[in-house]
C-alpha cells in the first residue's frame, strides 16, 4: 500500500490522486478511531485469558445482528486472500524479478516459504516478527525518503503544486496509464488510500481487540494515529519520491505498480535503489501477509462449529495463493482486492454508524476521568450499553 499502492494511484489517476489519498486518510482517522474503541468495548475474553474481537463481535453484541457478524466473518476470510496476500505477492514478485532476473513464480514460491515459517507458528510468532520488523523498516524507509526529499528541496514546492493542480481536474487524456480523468483521479486515490490504511474496512479491530489498554478510547486514539503515519506521512513520502523524479511523465504512459517507484528511487540514489525497494517490499509483504493470515484465522474462529482442519487448511490455501498471485496480472489482483474491500466496508460502516451513540458515551466517560485528573479506566458496570433503536432497521 505504501509503495506499490501509491505508484499505482499516480500512474492510473495522475498526481491529483495523492490529494484524494490524503482526504481518505483524514476521514479514515475518524473511522479507524471508532473501530479501535468498539473492538475493545465488545471483545470477548475466555477462561484461559484469550481474547477474541473484531466487527463480528460488535455486530453481534452491539447491534444484536448475529447474521451480519456471520457475513463479515465470511467476507474477512475471503479478504485475507484479496487484500491480504495477492497484491503483496504480485508486487513483490514484479520488483524482485526486475532486480534479480528470477522469474515471478520462483519469487512467489520463496515468499510463500518465508511467510509459512512465520504463520505456522501462530499469532505469537506473527506478533514477535512484526514487532521487530515493522518499526525498523518504517523508520528506515521514512529516513531514506527524507534524504531524497531534502536533496531536492528546491523542487518540493512544484511537486506539491502538481498534486493540487490535478486534484480537481485530473490529468490530460494523454497522461497517466490510460488517461487519468477526474473520476479516475478520485477513484484510484480513494481506493489505494483505503488499501494502504484499511480504515473503515473492519480488518484492524481484529488485532486492536487484543491490545492491553485500560480504556477503549485509548486504543481508538492509537488507531487514529496509525492512519496519519501510514497515509499522510509514508504514502506522501513515496509520492514525493516519484514526483520529484523524471520517472513519472504527465504526458506519457507510465509504468504501473512498484516499477514506477523503483525507477524513481534508482534515479534519486543510484542503480542499487531498485534492489533497496525490493528488499523493503519483501519485508513489508511478509509482515502484511502474516498479519492478514491472522485476520482470516480470527474470522474462521468466529464460527463455533468449524471443523478442526479449517485453520490449517486456510494457512495452506494462503501459501498456495501467494505463489499463484505472483504470476497474475496487476489489474486482476487489484480488482479482487477492491471487491473484498467493498464487502468489508459496507458491512462494517453500518456498525460504526449505528453504534455512534455508544462511542459518544465512551468518549464522555474518558474525558470526564481526564478532567478529574486520573488515568481513564473503563468500568463496564458504570457504563451500561447504549440501546439501539430496532425500528431504525425496519
Amino acid at each position: 500500500g505504501n509503495i506499490a499502492g501509491v505508484s499505482t494511484a499516480v500512474a492510473l489517476g495522475g498526481p491529483g490522486a495523492i490529494f484524494w489519498m490524503w482526504v481518505t486518510g483524514l476521514v479514515g482517522m475518524a473511522t479507524k478511531y471508532s473501530e479501535g474503541f468498539l473492538a475493545v468495548k465488545f471483545r470477548r475474553i475466555n477462561d484461559k485469558g484469550e481474547i477474541s474481537g473484531g466487527p463480528m463481535y460488535y455486530l453481534e453484541e452491539g447491534l444484536k445482528k448475529k447474521w451480519l457478524g456471520i457475513c463479515f466473518a465470511a467476507f474477512g476470510a475471503c479478504a485475507a486472500f484479496g487484500i491480504g496476500n495477492m497484491v503483496q505477492a504480485n508486487t513483490t514478485a514484479i520488483a524482485v524479478s526486475e532486480t534479480t532476473g528470477f522469474n515471478s513464480f520462483s519469487v512467489g514460491l520463496f515468499l510463500a516459504i518465508l511467510t509459512g515459517l512465520v504463520v505456522i507458528g501462530g499469532i505469537k510468532r506473527i506478533a514477535d516478527v512484526a514487532s521487530y520488523l515493522v518499526p525498523f523498516m518504517v523508520t528506515l524507509y521514512f529516513a531514506g525518503a527524507l534524504i531524497v526529499i531534502f536533496n531536492h528541496i528546491d523542487q518540493l514546492g512544484s511537486g506539491i503544486k502538481l498534486v493540487f493542480e490535478h486534484a480537481f481536474t485530473g490529468t490530460a487524456a494523454t497522461g497517466g496509464f490510460a488517461g487519468a480523468t477526474l473520476a479516475n483521479c478520485i477513484r484510484y486515490g480513494v481506493a489505494r488510500g483505503l488499501f494502504s490504511n484499511e480504515a473503515g474496512l473492519g480488518t484492524i479491530p481484529n488485532v486492536a481487540a487484543t491490545a492491553d489498554v485500560e480504556h477503549p478510547i485509548s486504543q481508538g486514539l492509537v488507531q487514529s494515529l496509525s492512519v496519519f503515519i501510514d497515509t499522510i506521512v509514508l504514502c506522501t513520502c513515496t509520492a514525493l519520491i516519484i514526483l520529484l523524479s523524471s520517472a513519472y511523465q504527465p504526458d506519457a504512459i507510465n509504468p504501473q505498480g512498484v516499477v514506477l517507484t523503483q525507477l524513481a528511487v534508482a534515479e534519486q540514489i543510484g542503480g542499487w535503489g531498485e534492489s533497496l525497494v525490493s528488499v523493503f517490499l519483501v519485508l513489508f509483504a511478509t509482515t502484511t501477509i502474516a498479519y492478514n493470515c491472522y485476520l482470516g484465522e480470527n474470522s474462521i474462529a468466529y464460527f463455533a462449529n468449524r471443523p478442526a482442519w479449517a485453520i490449517p487448511a486456510f494457512r495452506i490455501a494462503v501459501l498456495v495463493m501467494i505463489a499463484w498471485a505472483s504470476v497474475q496480472d496487476l489489474g486482476t489482483v487489484f480488482s479482487s482486492s477492491d471487491l473484498t474491500m467493498a464487502l468489508l466496508a459496507i458491512t462494517n460502516l453500518l456498525a460504526l454508524w449505528y453504534l455512534a451513540p455508544v462511542g459518544m458515551k465512551l468518549l464522555r466517560d474518558y474525558e470526564a476521568q481526564l478532567r478529574g485528573g486520573v488515568a481513564p479506566v473503563f468500568k463496564r458496570e458504570t457504563l451500561p450499553d447504549e440501546k439501539i433503536d430496532e425500528g431504525s432497521w425496519s
